[in-house]
């Protein structure tokens, strides 16, 4: 069985003239719920054995709260992922060869692009969370997708199990 996470970093500051987009770094609502989702998704047993990272501060923030809580997931910093597309979001994937259980945390729109294109191909077990997934990708929101057999990564193969968003698991 393999597993993918794709992840759209947590709530970052906002962007203006003068700022490098690059460097925007997240908020304190945006910490919080990094960790918030890195508890959720090690509770449900979604702890990745490795994670492919976005170059930008605010993924490298996300994923440094994520790892605290993961402990034994390796990380690589992909510098191509920054505002990837959903084709080079795939294409980073696919040279994945091995993982099992993969994170990806990037950026809108390619990621939502990407659980989507999913979606139409593979289906899903959870209907409605499927549509809260058409709907929007909000900051620090995680697709869990799921495939049966091990091999190279192919999106008709997985199949959505969980779409869990920072509102749903932090406090009011």
């Amino acid at each position: 069985m393999q597993r993918l996470i794709l992840m759209r970093h947590a709530k970052t500051e906002p962007w203006s003239e003068g700022i490098d987009d690059h460097a925007r770094a997240l908020t304190p609502v945006g910490h919080e719920a990094a960790r918030a989702m890195g508890q959720v998704l090690k509770a449900e047993g979604w702890t990745p054995a490795k994670a492919i990272v976005s170059t930008a501060r605010r993924t490298r923030e996300t994923w440094s709260h994520l790892s605290k809580i993961f402990g034994t997931s390796d990380m690589v910093l992909e510098e191509d992922l920054y505002l990837a597309g959903e084709r080079g979001i795939a294409d980073i994937i696919a040279d994945q060869a091995g993982a099992n259980s993969l994170i990806i945390i990037g950026h809108n729109p390619g990621l939502h692009d990407l659980a989507l294109s999913i979606l139409r191909e593979a289906g899903s077990r959870d209907h409605q969370a499927a549509i809260r997934i058409a709907a929007k990708l909000p900051t620090g929101a995680a697709v869990l997708f799921e495939a049966e057999e091990d091999g190279a990564f192919v999106p008709a193969r997985f199949r959505l199990q969980n779409f869990i968003k920072p509102k749903d698991v932090m406090p009011s």
